[in-house]
């Protein structure tokens, strides 16, 4: 008996072996057993095969309602809103013989008689399970299949190739459509308009459009471009003024609408220089033009709101900007979110957890560190801190007015977060020869096997120049 269950295993062995013939060895089997979303369905992958059982908890336990099509070989099953209508669908990566389900394209004669990877889904329905979508030959080769796993707005398909290559899928009315996955920012340091960089734009050039002459190029080619503003905008000639309370003409505000620019930082030290006024005149400008203003809200935006969503490519980012003080000017009591400050850690940490819980990816902006130090101080050290074990995945850092070091950091858990401490000045007509180098961040966002992450970063150094008749300009 014994001997004739050995020939049985092995004839076995050999026959499935002959069966699957084409099928690549980096293919992984998976069994495995959970529930739909609803609790209701019970979803069993073991040898190859799916079966659901439905109403597990109820009396009169039905039991196997559906099982997978003979003729495919299930390599894994997922259950989630796959076309985001607030309910599960069945999702299954399997094999079949021939590229085509039961209708081929008129041009093909006759379909191969080799296996191919497809995607199967299907619908729950009380007691049935309903065909969605038998998708033709996939195209590409998938080790592994997952989602998201984020709520609404969208579910995507994650697919990772046997190289560990990446790409996402989502549902488009009919069918899944594949994704760009790679996102790029620039991120500039601060814009400090002192008399002489306004003076010479009032007098010679209203659009400021010398300002971006320069990085034009590099801002369209981005996908999300980032700049620091450092002091309020205001559209009052009487209300123009240096240090040490600014008030910028608008026409700046207005270079960096044209330029291009998506982002604007405006949570600093010199945010209440213009007092709620200044506040409110600057956020509603950035607003009005389709630029996202971070860190500051008007007088009649009391309920806080530590964050903002951007989305690219349907990619979820969430934006935090914050400064250390305002240079002892208090906050108006009719609103003291105005500005948004490095005050309570336990707040910012709950912030960023909550923002975290809705996105993709967590970047924060962060006004800190000691002016013109190119050493990074114990504050920007200790905030550095709470926000990798919060789970930030960027900061950048303006205030110093001078360059300091960027790195990467990796926590415990193996997360990684980017650091640039300070992206020093933009523009200013500060004269130290350390305040005439800034310097541009540059990192890109790509999915990968453990989700969205840095896949390139780096930083480009930039010098203020001034030039003959008063213009101050940024080069490279």
């Amino acid at each position: 008996m014994a001997l004739a269950a050995v020939s049985a295993v092995i004839f076995v062995a050999g026959v499935w072996e002959y069966f699957c013939a084409g099928i690549p060895s980096w293919v992984i089997w998976e069994d495995s057993v959970f529930l739909d979303a609803s609790g209701k369905y019970e979803i069993e992958l073991k040898n190859k095969k799916v079966s659901v059982k439905w109403d597990i908890n109820a009396e009169n336990d039905t039991g196997v309602i559906w099982d997978s099509p003979t003729e495919v070989k299930v390599q894994k099953v997922l259950s989630c809103d796959i076309d985001n209508d607030k309910t599960d669908e069945l999702v299954l990566l399997c094999w079949k013989k021939g590229r085509y389900g039961e209708h081929k394209p008129f041009w093909v004669e006759k379909d191969e008689d080799t296996w191919s990877q497809h995607l199967y889904v299907y619908e729950y329905n009380s007691e049935k399970i309903s065909p969605k979508w038998m998708s033709s030959y996939i195209g590409q080769d998938v080790a592994d299949i997952t989602f998201n796993g984020k709520e609404a707005p969208y579910t995507r398909l994650w697919f990772r190739a046997p190289d560990d290559q990446m790409s996402s899928w989502m549902w488009d009315s009919w069918g899944f459509t594949k994704e760009d996955t790679a996102i790029s920012f620039i991120a500039f340091g601060d814009i400090v308009a002192h008399e002489p960089i306004y003076r010479y734009g009032l007098q010679n050039d209203e659009s400021f459009g010398f300002l971006f002459e320069n990085v034009r190029d590099r801002i369209s080619d981005s996908d999300v471009a980032i700049i620091n503003q450092e002091t309020p905008l205001t559209d009052n000639p009487a209300m123009v003024s240096d240090y040490p309370r600014f008030g910028t003409p608008v026409n700046v505000g207005q270079a960096i609408v044209d330029a291009g620019f998506d982002v604007v930082t405006c949570a600093t030290n010199h945010s209440l220089d213009r007092g709620a006024q200044g506040v409110n005149f600057t956020k509603s400008f950035f607003d009005n033009n389709q630029v996202t203003c971070l860190g500051i809200q008007t007088m009649d935006e009391k309920e806080d709101k530590p964050y903002v969503v951007i989305r690219r490519n349907n990619i979820s980012f969430a934006l935090l900007n914050y400064t250390y003080g305002t240079n002892g000017i208090c906050m108006p009591e009719e609103n003291l979110n105005m500005v948004h400050l490095f005050s309570d850690e336990e707040k910012i940490e709950m912030d960023i957890m909550q923002a975290k819980s809705e996105t993709d990816f967590v970047i924060v902006f962060a006004h800190w560190g000691t002016e013109y130090s190119e050493e990074v101080d114990e504050f920007q050290r200790k905030w550095t801190r709470v926000f990798l074990e919060s789970g930030v995945d960027v900061v950048v850092g303006t205030h110093p007015h001078v360059l300091q070091p960027y790195e990467m950091l990796t926590d415990d858990n193996g997360h990684n977060m980017l650091v640039y401490y300070s992206l020093g000045n933009y523009i200013s007509a500060q004269p130290e020869k350390s305040c005439v180098k800034g310097g541009m961040a540059e990192f890109a966002v790509s999915l990968t096997p453990t989700g969205y992450q840095i896949t390139e970063y780096g930083l480009q150094p930039l010098t203020i120049v001034w030039q003959q008749g008063g213009k101050y300009t940024v080069v490279f």
